[in-house]
Protein backbone atom coordinates (compact mmCIF):
# COMPACT_ATOMS: atom_id res chain seq x y z
CA UNK A 1 0.00 0.00 0.00
CA UNK A 2 1.42 3.36 -1.06
CA UNK A 3 1.85 6.28 1.31
CA UNK A 4 0.45 8.95 -1.00
CA UNK A 5 0.81 12.74 -0.51
CA UNK A 6 -2.82 12.88 0.69
CA UNK A 7 -2.19 10.17 3.27
CA UNK A 8 0.86 12.09 4.47
CA UNK A 9 -1.15 15.31 4.74
CA UNK A 10 -3.88 13.55 6.71
CA UNK A 11 -1.28 11.94 8.99
CA UNK A 12 0.32 15.35 9.60
CA UNK A 13 -3.06 16.88 10.51
CA UNK A 14 -3.86 14.01 12.90
CA UNK A 15 -0.49 14.25 14.66
CA UNK A 16 -0.52 18.02 15.07
CA UNK A 17 -4.12 17.99 16.36
CA UNK A 18 -3.33 15.20 18.80
CA UNK A 19 -0.22 17.05 20.02
CA UNK A 20 -2.40 20.08 20.74
CA UNK A 21 -5.42 18.36 22.32
CA UNK A 22 -4.39 14.87 23.53
CA UNK A 23 -7.76 13.72 22.09
CA UNK A 24 -8.35 11.24 19.21
CA UNK A 25 -8.87 13.06 15.90
CA UNK A 26 -11.95 12.40 13.74
CA UNK A 27 -12.61 12.77 10.02
CA UNK A 28 -14.68 15.97 10.35
CA UNK A 29 -11.87 17.83 12.12
CA UNK A 30 -9.42 16.61 9.49
CA UNK A 31 -11.65 17.71 6.58
CA UNK A 32 -11.71 21.27 7.93
CA UNK A 33 -7.89 21.52 7.87
CA UNK A 34 -6.92 19.86 4.59
CA UNK A 35 -5.68 22.11 1.79
CA UNK A 36 -8.13 20.58 -0.72
CA UNK A 37 -11.75 19.53 -0.38
CA UNK A 38 -12.03 15.87 0.50
CA UNK A 39 -15.19 14.08 1.65
CA UNK A 40 -15.31 12.63 5.15
CA UNK A 41 -15.96 9.21 3.59
CA UNK A 42 -12.71 9.44 1.64
CA UNK A 43 -10.88 10.62 4.77
CA UNK A 44 -12.22 7.64 6.72
CA UNK A 45 -10.89 5.29 4.03
CA UNK A 46 -7.50 6.98 4.17
CA UNK A 47 -7.50 6.76 7.96
CA UNK A 48 -8.27 3.04 7.76
CA UNK A 49 -5.33 2.60 5.39
CA UNK A 50 -3.03 4.53 7.74
CA UNK A 51 -4.13 2.30 10.62
CA UNK A 52 -3.47 -0.81 8.52
CA UNK A 53 -0.03 0.53 7.57
CA UNK A 54 0.81 1.10 11.26
CA UNK A 55 1.00 4.91 11.22
CA UNK A 56 -2.18 5.45 13.25
CA UNK A 57 -4.07 3.62 15.96
CA UNK A 58 -7.79 3.56 16.79
CA UNK A 59 -8.34 3.38 20.57
CA UNK A 60 -12.05 2.53 20.22
CA UNK A 61 -14.25 1.38 17.34
CA UNK A 62 -16.18 4.64 17.06
CA UNK A 63 -13.41 6.98 18.17
CA UNK A 64 -11.01 9.04 16.12
CA UNK A 65 -7.42 8.08 15.49
CA UNK A 66 -4.19 8.69 17.39
CA UNK A 67 -0.61 8.46 16.09
CA UNK A 68 1.52 5.37 16.62
CA UNK A 69 5.28 5.53 17.30
CA UNK A 70 5.80 4.68 13.61
CA UNK A 71 3.60 7.65 12.67
CA UNK A 72 5.53 10.01 14.95
CA UNK A 73 8.81 8.80 13.45
CA UNK A 74 7.62 9.58 9.89
CA UNK A 75 6.38 12.97 11.11
CA UNK A 76 9.74 13.86 12.71
CA UNK A 77 11.75 12.61 9.71
CA UNK A 78 9.64 14.00 6.85
CA UNK A 79 6.54 15.99 7.75
CA UNK A 80 7.51 18.24 10.66
CA UNK A 81 8.18 21.83 9.66
CA UNK A 82 11.27 23.40 11.18
CA UNK A 83 10.16 25.96 13.72
CA UNK A 84 11.84 29.34 14.13
CA UNK A 85 11.95 30.71 17.66
CA UNK A 86 10.12 33.95 18.36
CA UNK A 87 11.90 37.05 19.62
CA UNK A 88 10.42 36.51 23.07
CA UNK A 89 11.67 32.92 23.23
CA UNK A 90 15.22 33.78 22.20
CA UNK A 91 15.33 36.71 24.63
CA UNK A 92 14.18 34.46 27.49
CA UNK A 93 16.86 31.88 26.67
CA UNK A 94 19.56 34.53 26.28
CA UNK A 95 18.64 36.08 29.63
CA UNK A 96 18.84 32.68 31.30
CA UNK A 97 22.29 32.13 29.80
CA UNK A 98 23.59 35.30 31.51
CA UNK A 99 23.49 33.53 34.88
CA UNK A 100 26.67 33.08 36.89
CA UNK A 101 27.68 29.43 37.09
CA UNK A 102 31.01 28.44 38.60
CA UNK A 103 31.36 24.73 39.37
CA UNK A 104 30.58 22.20 36.65
CA UNK A 105 28.10 20.31 38.85
CA UNK A 106 26.30 23.59 39.46
CA UNK A 107 26.20 24.27 35.75
CA UNK A 108 24.69 20.87 35.03
CA UNK A 109 22.00 21.28 37.68
CA UNK A 110 21.14 24.81 36.56
CA UNK A 111 21.02 23.80 32.89
CA UNK A 112 18.56 21.00 33.68
CA UNK A 113 16.31 23.39 35.63
CA UNK A 114 16.39 25.90 32.78
CA UNK A 115 15.56 23.27 30.16
CA UNK A 116 12.56 22.06 32.19
CA UNK A 117 11.30 25.64 32.49
CA UNK A 118 11.76 26.29 28.75
CA UNK A 119 9.61 23.36 27.60
CA UNK A 120 7.40 22.52 30.62
CA UNK A 121 8.45 18.87 30.47
CA UNK A 122 10.76 16.91 32.77
CA UNK A 123 14.37 17.51 31.76
CA UNK A 124 17.80 16.12 32.52
CA UNK A 125 21.36 17.28 32.11
CA UNK A 126 24.63 15.39 31.95
CA UNK A 127 28.31 16.01 31.51
CA UNK A 128 30.72 13.35 30.35
CA UNK A 129 33.94 12.86 28.47
CA UNK A 130 33.83 12.66 24.68
CA UNK A 131 36.27 9.78 24.58
CA UNK A 132 38.43 7.74 26.94
CA UNK A 133 40.58 9.80 29.24
CA UNK A 134 44.15 9.05 30.25
CA UNK A 135 46.38 9.95 33.19
CA UNK A 136 48.57 12.99 32.63
CA UNK A 137 50.73 12.66 35.75
CA UNK A 138 51.30 10.49 38.82
CA UNK A 139 52.81 11.61 42.13
CA UNK A 140 53.56 9.29 45.07
CA UNK A 141 54.04 10.82 48.52
CA UNK A 142 55.41 8.71 51.42
CA UNK A 143 53.38 8.48 54.64
CA UNK A 144 54.86 5.57 56.61
CA UNK A 145 56.58 2.23 55.96
CA UNK A 146 53.53 0.65 54.34
CA UNK A 147 51.42 3.61 53.24
CA UNK A 148 51.67 6.37 50.65
CA UNK A 149 49.44 8.95 48.99
CA UNK A 150 48.88 8.54 45.25
CA UNK A 151 48.01 11.73 43.35
CA UNK A 152 46.54 11.30 39.86
CA UNK A 153 45.99 14.15 37.39
CA UNK A 154 43.85 13.26 34.36
CA UNK A 155 44.10 14.84 30.93
CA UNK A 156 41.09 17.06 31.64
CA UNK A 157 43.05 18.56 34.61
CA UNK A 158 41.06 16.85 37.37
CA UNK A 159 43.19 15.81 40.35
CA UNK A 160 42.36 12.91 42.67
CA UNK A 161 44.35 11.52 45.60
CA UNK A 162 44.04 8.65 48.06
CA UNK A 163 45.95 7.11 50.94
CA UNK A 164 47.02 3.64 49.74
CA UNK A 165 48.45 0.73 51.72
CA UNK A 166 50.98 -1.89 50.64
CA UNK A 167 51.51 -5.43 51.83
CA UNK A 168 55.29 -4.95 52.04
CA UNK A 169 57.36 -2.03 53.36
CA UNK A 170 58.40 0.59 50.80
CA UNK A 171 60.81 3.46 51.39
CA UNK A 172 60.72 7.02 50.02
CA UNK A 173 63.51 6.39 47.49
CA UNK A 174 61.65 3.42 46.03
CA UNK A 175 58.48 5.52 45.77
CA UNK A 176 60.38 8.18 43.83
CA UNK A 177 61.63 5.56 41.36
CA UNK A 178 58.13 4.09 41.01
CA UNK A 179 56.65 7.54 40.36
CA UNK A 180 59.19 8.07 37.57
CA UNK A 181 58.27 4.66 36.13
CA UNK A 182 54.55 5.49 36.28
CA UNK A 183 55.06 8.79 34.47
CA UNK A 184 57.19 7.20 31.75
CA UNK A 185 55.15 4.03 31.22
CA UNK A 186 51.53 4.63 32.35
CA UNK A 187 50.58 8.17 31.31
CA UNK A 188 48.59 9.00 28.15
CA UNK A 189 47.28 5.43 27.97
CA UNK A 190 43.71 4.20 27.98
CA UNK A 191 42.59 1.89 30.78
CA UNK A 192 42.96 -1.30 28.71
CA UNK A 193 46.48 -0.28 27.68
CA UNK A 194 47.44 0.43 31.30
CA UNK A 195 46.37 -3.07 32.32
CA UNK A 196 48.39 -4.66 29.51
CA UNK A 197 51.46 -2.56 30.32
CA UNK A 198 51.23 -3.63 33.97
CA UNK A 199 51.20 -7.31 32.99
CA UNK A 200 54.15 -6.79 30.64
CA UNK A 201 56.21 -5.38 33.53
CA UNK A 202 55.29 -8.12 36.00
CA UNK A 203 58.21 -10.31 34.99
CA UNK A 204 60.75 -7.47 34.77
CA UNK A 205 60.49 -6.17 38.36
CA UNK A 206 61.08 -7.52 41.81
CA UNK A 207 57.89 -8.85 43.44
CA UNK A 208 58.33 -6.25 46.19
CA UNK A 209 58.31 -3.29 43.77
CA UNK A 210 55.61 -4.79 41.54
CA UNK A 211 53.15 -5.07 44.45
CA UNK A 212 53.42 -1.31 45.09
CA UNK A 213 53.27 -0.48 41.37
CA UNK A 214 50.15 -2.62 41.04
CA UNK A 215 48.41 -0.70 43.85
CA UNK A 216 49.24 2.67 42.26
CA UNK A 217 48.24 1.65 38.71
CA UNK A 218 44.94 0.18 39.87
CA UNK A 219 44.13 3.42 41.64
CA UNK A 220 44.88 5.32 38.42
CA UNK A 221 42.52 2.98 36.52
CA UNK A 222 39.81 3.52 39.15
CA UNK A 223 40.13 7.31 38.76
CA UNK A 224 39.81 7.08 34.98
CA UNK A 225 36.81 4.78 35.12
CA UNK A 226 35.10 7.11 37.58
CA UNK A 227 35.85 10.14 35.41
CA UNK A 228 34.27 8.53 32.37
CA UNK A 229 30.89 8.10 34.04
CA UNK A 230 28.31 10.72 33.13
CA UNK A 231 27.37 13.15 35.87
CA UNK A 232 23.62 13.49 35.61
CA UNK A 233 20.80 15.44 37.25
CA UNK A 234 17.07 15.70 36.60
CA UNK A 235 14.72 18.65 36.95
CA UNK A 236 11.01 19.25 36.69
CA UNK A 237 10.04 15.60 37.12
CA UNK A 238 6.75 16.73 38.66
CA UNK A 239 5.79 18.21 35.26
CA UNK A 240 4.79 14.65 34.41
CA UNK A 241 1.74 15.04 36.65
CA UNK A 242 0.38 17.83 34.41
CA UNK A 243 0.17 15.52 31.37
CA UNK A 244 -3.08 13.63 30.67
CA UNK A 245 -1.07 10.58 29.57
CA UNK A 246 0.19 10.19 33.14
CA UNK A 247 -3.02 10.59 35.12
CA UNK A 248 -2.48 7.01 36.25
CA UNK A 249 -0.54 7.48 39.51
CA UNK A 250 1.39 4.21 39.17
CA UNK A 251 2.49 5.06 35.63
CA UNK A 252 3.59 8.56 36.65
CA UNK A 253 5.41 7.23 39.73
CA UNK A 254 7.32 4.67 37.65
CA UNK A 255 8.62 7.31 35.24
CA UNK A 256 9.41 9.88 37.93
CA UNK A 257 11.26 7.29 40.02
CA UNK A 258 13.35 6.19 37.04
CA UNK A 259 14.32 9.76 36.15
CA UNK A 260 15.21 10.76 39.71
CA UNK A 261 16.96 7.54 40.79
CA UNK A 262 18.68 6.54 37.51
CA UNK A 263 19.48 9.76 35.60
CA UNK A 264 22.74 8.29 34.30
CA UNK A 265 20.68 5.71 32.35
CA UNK A 266 18.70 8.31 30.39
CA UNK A 267 19.41 8.45 26.63
CA UNK A 268 22.41 10.27 25.19
CA UNK A 269 22.92 11.15 21.51
CA UNK A 270 25.44 9.21 19.47
CA UNK A 271 28.99 10.58 19.42
CA UNK A 272 29.15 13.44 16.92
CA UNK A 273 25.36 13.90 16.84
CA UNK A 274 24.09 17.34 17.87
CA UNK A 275 20.50 16.25 18.47
CA UNK A 276 18.52 13.03 18.64
CA UNK A 277 14.81 12.29 18.96
CA UNK A 278 13.75 8.91 20.37
CA UNK A 279 10.08 7.98 20.09
CA UNK A 280 8.24 5.47 22.28
CA UNK A 281 9.75 1.98 21.98
CA UNK A 282 12.92 3.43 20.39
CA UNK A 283 13.86 4.13 24.02
CA UNK A 284 15.50 0.94 25.23
CA UNK A 285 14.57 1.31 28.88
CA UNK A 286 11.15 -0.08 29.80
CA UNK A 287 10.33 2.96 31.95
CA UNK A 288 10.53 5.21 28.85
CA UNK A 289 8.53 3.03 26.43
CA UNK A 290 5.50 5.37 26.48
CA UNK A 291 7.52 8.57 26.22
CA UNK A 292 9.59 10.47 23.71
CA UNK A 293 13.00 11.93 24.45
CA UNK A 294 14.69 14.87 22.72
CA UNK A 295 18.35 15.28 23.67
CA UNK A 296 20.92 17.82 22.45
CA UNK A 297 24.65 18.05 23.10
CA UNK A 298 26.90 21.03 23.68
CA UNK A 299 30.66 21.45 24.00
CA UNK A 300 32.04 22.08 27.50
CA UNK A 301 35.70 22.01 26.51
CA UNK A 302 38.51 20.02 28.14
CA UNK A 303 37.48 16.95 26.12
CA UNK A 304 34.00 17.02 27.65
CA UNK A 305 30.51 17.47 26.32
CA UNK A 306 27.27 18.34 28.04
CA UNK A 307 23.85 16.92 27.28
CA UNK A 308 20.41 18.43 27.75
CA UNK A 309 17.41 16.14 27.40
CA UNK A 310 13.65 16.44 27.63
CA UNK A 311 11.25 13.59 28.46
CA UNK A 312 7.63 13.96 27.43
CA UNK A 313 4.63 12.17 25.95
CA UNK A 314 4.82 10.74 22.44
CA UNK A 315 2.48 13.57 21.37
CA UNK A 316 5.21 16.04 22.35
CA UNK A 317 5.43 19.21 20.26
CA UNK A 318 8.63 18.01 18.62
CA UNK A 319 9.22 21.11 16.48
CA UNK A 320 9.03 23.53 19.41
CA UNK A 321 11.03 21.36 21.81
CA UNK A 322 13.75 20.69 19.23
CA UNK A 323 14.05 24.37 18.31
CA UNK A 324 14.28 25.57 21.92
CA UNK A 325 16.66 22.83 23.01
CA UNK A 326 18.94 23.36 20.00
CA UNK A 327 19.17 27.12 20.59
CA UNK A 328 19.80 26.60 24.30
CA UNK A 329 22.57 24.07 23.60
CA UNK A 330 24.25 26.46 21.15
CA UNK A 331 24.19 29.17 23.81
CA UNK A 332 25.78 26.83 26.37
CA UNK A 333 28.54 25.93 23.91
CA UNK A 334 29.32 29.61 23.44
CA UNK A 335 29.28 30.20 27.19
CA UNK A 336 31.70 27.36 27.90
CA UNK A 337 33.87 28.41 24.98
CA UNK A 338 34.24 31.81 26.67
CA UNK A 339 32.74 33.45 23.63
CA UNK A 340 30.49 35.73 25.65
CA UNK A 341 32.59 38.60 24.38
CA UNK A 342 31.30 37.78 20.91
CA UNK A 343 27.73 37.74 22.17
CA UNK A 344 25.08 35.07 22.46
CA UNK A 345 23.54 33.41 19.40
CA UNK A 346 21.98 36.13 17.23
CA UNK A 347 18.38 37.04 17.97
CA UNK A 348 16.16 36.45 14.91
CA UNK A 349 14.83 39.43 13.02
CA UNK A 350 11.17 40.32 13.36
CA UNK A 351 10.25 38.67 10.05
CA UNK A 352 11.43 35.28 11.36
CA UNK A 353 9.06 35.43 14.32
CA UNK A 354 6.22 32.96 14.14
CA UNK A 355 2.96 34.52 13.19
Amino acid sequence: MELTPRKKEILKVVIENYIATAEPVGSKAIAQQLTSKVSTATIRNELADLVEMGYLEQPHTSAGRVPSPKGYRLYVNELMEQRALSLQETEEINQALQMKMQELDGVISKAGQMAAALVNYPAYAMAGVKSELAVQRFDLLPVDAQSFIAVVMTEDSRVKSRLLHTELPVDAAALSDLAALLNSQFTHLHVSEMSRRLMDLSGEMSPHAFVTLNVAVNYGIEVLEGSEKNRAVTAGANNILKLPEFRDADKAHELMSFMVENPENLPVPAEGSHMQILIGPENVNEALKDTSVVVASYDIGDNMRGLIGVVGPTRMDYATVAARLSYFAEGLTRMFGKQEREGLPPTPKEDSEES
